[in-house]
């Protein structure tokens, strides 16, 4: 696959110059999988401490680990959804180093062999902009155990309970220029992988988050990084470890950016080093200096053959691939006449690009889409919960878009049956029926209302002619007078045919 190139997008102004700042990422994603990766142990978030933990996790003697199939097969399906290339022969490595939470010593990953090479995504802006970030790419590992030390102050406690848990890391390249584009970058990466069913994305639970690679160099560095290749060009790079929410990674590469920028511009050097998010302060502290790769002593896994698959097997698993964001939001587009930012919003999560199609189906498209992302979405946020926990379903929301494009009712008669189904729920025809809502068609009762208002306010209708806005007043008092239940262009055509209004 050829190198993605991106132009520079965005240069800080420091007291000595510009500088442009260059990030990468590499994302932890939990796989979406009943047990672990090499153990038959659940992979199940939320159990008691040490609940889930099977010899395997627990590195007791003699015990070897046993690929899981069904990760692997997740793990290929999230690279083709990356457009990447699928390597049908990868190999396990042992990365070693030593916690209380790592029972093994080591860590199964993949190191110079991973099963997902190279591929790359589009994502796009606040600013409508799309650009293209490329995937150097995507090996499986076992997730390490959990250290607890808020339990006892002189004592920490360890739970294994995510000890083998399965993870996909997926390395972007640092084709990222800012933080509006790495918070981007990860917020698309989620929506994929949600789409496709490989991660849940939930990062409250530590299932997917990012290590954010930044680093600065003066301005042309990075055109000088992509004529030689060296990376020398881009600035020495510090890791910010496990940082868990997208308004984060965009907090934690503007504070490492200017950091960094006035380290330099005093005279310092930048460490190569790893470094935690503090949320409260929005700063980065030093964890530890970075260590390369020899640190880590790689070796290929003895107890683990090379993992080789067929080309058909990568087919059979392409042909199980949903319909993924970009695709679909061309397709509303084209298919319901929606605008792209509308499409784009509704397209950004699987579960509210199904609830609108299924209100849009054989309806206005156009129509669905204002409703859903408004009074529904906002009726959500309000009330705090999830399309899955809604009182109002799809087929109810549009069969109460059908009772507004018969006439059977207003629009603003639609809101308070909205209202209604929230609180109560029920079929909206019902409701209307059982309410007496239904809008009133009857030209000579319109009439008879018109020719009452107009009859009582002569000095509005003698104001009307120098004054063309009063039209809103007598269509204000006839809703008034019909309970809202007037059918507005009635009402509309029957005053300007009584006033002598074109």
């Amino acid at each position: 696959m050829s190198e993605t190139i991106t132009a520079p997008r965005k240069v800080l102004q420091g007291a000595t110059g510009d500088w442009e700042v260059v990030v990468g990422l590499e994302v932890h994603a939990q796989v979406s999988s009943n047990a672990k990766l090499f153990s038959g142990a659940s992979a199940e978030y939320g159990a008691g401490p040490n609940e889930n933990v099977s010899l395997v996790d627990a590195a007791m003697p003699g015990m070897l680990p046993v690929i899981n199939r069904y990760c692997v097969e997740q793990a290929i399906k999230t690279g083709l959804g990356l457009n990447a290339k699928i390597n049908t022969w990868s190999r396990f490595d042992r990365k070693n180093y030593f916690y209380p939470d790592l029972p093994q010593g080591y860590q199964i990953s993949q190191y110079k062999d991973p099963i997902v090479g190279e591929g790359e995504i589009e994502v796009e802006l606040d600013d409508g902009e799309v650009i293209t970030v490329g995937i150097e790419r995507l090996h499986l590992e076992q997730d390490a155990g959990k250290s607890i030390h808020d339990l006892a102050p002189k004592e920490s406690y360890v739970d294994l309970n995510r000890s083998g848990v399965a993870l996909m890391e997926i390395v972007s390249k640092p084709h990222m220029r800012s933080a509006e584009e790495g918070s981007a970058y990860f917020s698309k990466l989620r929506t994929i992988v949600r789409y496709l069913g490989t991660c849940d994305g939930n990062m409250e639970q530590g299932s997917m988050r990012a290590d954010v690679n930044v680093s600065v160099c003066r301005a042309g560095g990075y055109d000088k990084f992509l004529e030689t290749g060296d990376f020398k060009h881009l600035g020495t790079r510090t890791e910010t470890k496990n940082v868990n929410s997208i308004r984060y990674v965009r907090q934690v590469i503007d504070y490492e950016a200017r950091r960094q920028i006035e380290v330099l511009e005093a005279g310092g050097r930048i460490d190569q080093e790893t470094r935690l998010f503090n949320v409260a302060t929005g700063e980065t502290r030093i964890m530890r200096t970075k260590e390369d790769a020899h640190d880590y002593r790689y070796f290929p896994d003895p107890d683990l053959l090379p993992l080789e698959f067929s080309q058909d097997w990568v087919e059979e698993i392409r042909a199980t691939l949903p319909e993924l964001p970009d695709e679909k939001k061309r397709r509303f587009v084209e298919e319901y006449g929606l605008p792209l930012y509308d499409s784009t919003i509704l397209a950004m999560d699987r579960e509210k690009a199904d609830f609108f199609e299924a209100v849009a189906k054989g309806r206005d498209g156009k129509m669905a889409a204002n409703w859903v992302m408004g009074d529904f979405f906002g009726a959500l946020n309000k009330m705090d919960r999830d399309i899955s926990d809604s009182p109002v379903s799809a087929d109810q929301l549009g069969g109460l878009l059908d009772l507004i494009a018969d006439k059977t009712i207003s629009g603003k008669i639609a809101k308070q049956v909205f209202e209604i189904m929230l609180e109560e729920g029920g079929d909206p025809a019902e409701i209307v029926e059982a309410r007496g809502l239904k809008q009133v068609t009857d030209t000579g009762a319109i009439e008879k209302v018109v020719d009452d208002i107009i009859a009582a306010n002569p000095d509005q209708v003698a104001q009307l002619k120098e004054k063309p806005k009063t039209m809103g007043w007598f269509v204000g008092q006839v809703m008034k007078a019909t309970g809202g239940k007037a059918n507005p262009q009635a009402v509309n055509d029957i005053l300007k045919a009584k006033l002598g209004v074109e």
